[in-house]
């Protein structure tokens, strides 16, 4: 059985999967959590608290889920192996990638969630940056090409593609395929 820390985070990415940031409300949340609200104010604070930890719990899930990613030797499989694990039809993943989308949109208008949401995309947008990096001096990927800029492209069309899926613009698979299409375009072929 999860903490009760754990289990608040969890009901909390549920209730911003559905109702949004805005929907997020501390009584809602203890509701969902099966707890009360002096549990919640005790371990985060206040809502802001509540925000920057689901942000970071988001984070976590994700590593664990693109974590089989780096099961390959190759630098360049690991790249796109991670980045298409983050569009898949896996509940947590759809879970986590709609909580991420709006604390993103949330960040537009909140100085407290935006350093900690540019910090995570930076951390994400390196991690795919030393990949290339990796692949490069292995040979897998073109040498001449900017690695931060390609991490930067790419990082940045798996949260459109997610988007776009997520809300029925276009097909899981379609989303996957033109990702994979993008890791071409960008590192050439393999």
């Amino acid at each position: 059985m999860p903490d009760r820390r754990t289990q608040i985070m969890e009901a909390a990415i549920r209730v911003i999967a559905q109702a949004g940031v805005r929907g997020l409300r501390v009584e809602k949340l203890a509701a969902e959590a099966g707890v009360s609200t002096a549990l919640i104010y005790y371990h985060f604070h206040d809502r802001a608290g509540i925000l920057r930890s689901a942000l970071e719990h988001i984070n976590d899930r994700a590593g664990r889920y693109t974590g089989e990613a780096f099961e390959s030797a190759d630098p360049r499989t690991r790249l796109e192996q991670m980045l298409l694990l983050e569009i898949q039809g896996a509940p947590t993943v759809r879970e986590n990638s709609i909580a991420w989308g709006e604390l993103r949109a949330s960040a537009v208008f909140s100085d407290e969630l935006r350093e900690p949401l540019c910090a995570t995309t930076r951390a994400w947008a390196h991690d795919a940056e030393t990949l290339i990096r990796a692949a490069q001096a292995a040979g897998r990927a073109n040498p001449t090409a900017s690695a931060a800029d390609a991490a930067e492209r790419l990082t940045s069309l798996v949260e459109g593609l997610s988007e776009r899926w997520l809300s029925g613009s276009m097909t899981l698979d379609r989303a996957r395929e033109l990702l994979a299409g993008a890791v071409v375009v960008e590192l050439g072929p393999s």
